[in-house]
């Protein structure tokens, strides 16, 4: 099946895309598009693949569903539309690089910027219903996503993994910690952000390690 991808995306995840989970979940996404409104634009639901080339990335942040309102998701986790309200989760994750790189709190949730430096910004489901939370969860897309991370795993050295909340680490759970800085902290949304998330430093504690590593650090 031919699976309109960032090219080298497209080598490391091609066996995936004829196995039959991969059908049906294609099959299942299709009809949710034609019948329903379902988010993101069709066209932006490989974005973050798109937007970070599978040997350019440095970092990997790992979210679990799109936004589901009208106009917030753009196939990058925690990242919204330049102009659309900055969501509670995302004004937590500024506040923190705030508190951790005294920089000033950006007035776009677009993350677009971070992409480009190299931090895939992976959500585990890549589509979702309008106004239903989790409503495209336990479709295939979580096995797809998982061998995404497997790949860099595996296959890259001196990665960051970024899993807020228990999904994220759960999802991240077979990473190699001897190739790669895992970090965990609770979720920055406002329910945990609390707990843990806040004074988490993974910011800075981020580009330390890529600086060791002989890697430029991510503009926060």
């Amino acid at each position: 099946m031919h699976v309109n991808i960032e090219k080298s995306w497209g080598e490391q995840l091609r066996d995936e895309f004829d196995k039959p989970y991969f059908q049906r979940l294609t099959d299942f996404v299709q009809q949710e598009y034609r019948s329903e409104t379902v988010y993101p634009p069709a066209k932006l639901i490989f974005n973050a693949f798109d937007s970070c080339p599978f040997n350019e990335v440095k970092a990997v942040i790992v979210g679990q569903d799109p936004y589901h309102a009208p106009g917030q998701a753009h196939g990058l986790c925690f990242s919204v539309n330049d102009g659309i309200k900055i969501p509670p989760s995302l004004i937590n994750i500024y506040k923190e690089i705030g508190n951790d790189l005294g920089v000033e709190i950006p007035f776009s949730g677009n993350l677009e910027r971070w992409a480009k430096q190299g931090v895939l910004l992976l959500n585990a489901t890549l589509t979702v219903r309008a106004h239903q939370a989790g409503s495209h969860q336990n479709k295939g897309w979580e096995e797809f996503t998982d061998v995404a991370i497997s790949k860099l795993s595996d296959e890259r050295e001196h990665l960051v993994f970024i899993l807020w909340g228990a999904y994220a680490q759960r999802k991240g759970a077979s990473i190699d910690t001897s190739r790669h800085l895992v970090l965990k902290s609770p979720h920055p949304s406002p329910l945990s952000a609390h707990r843990g998330f806040f004074g988490n430093k993974h910011f800075s504690t981020a580009n330390k390690y890529l600086t060791t590593n002989g890697k430029k650090p991510i503009d926060w």
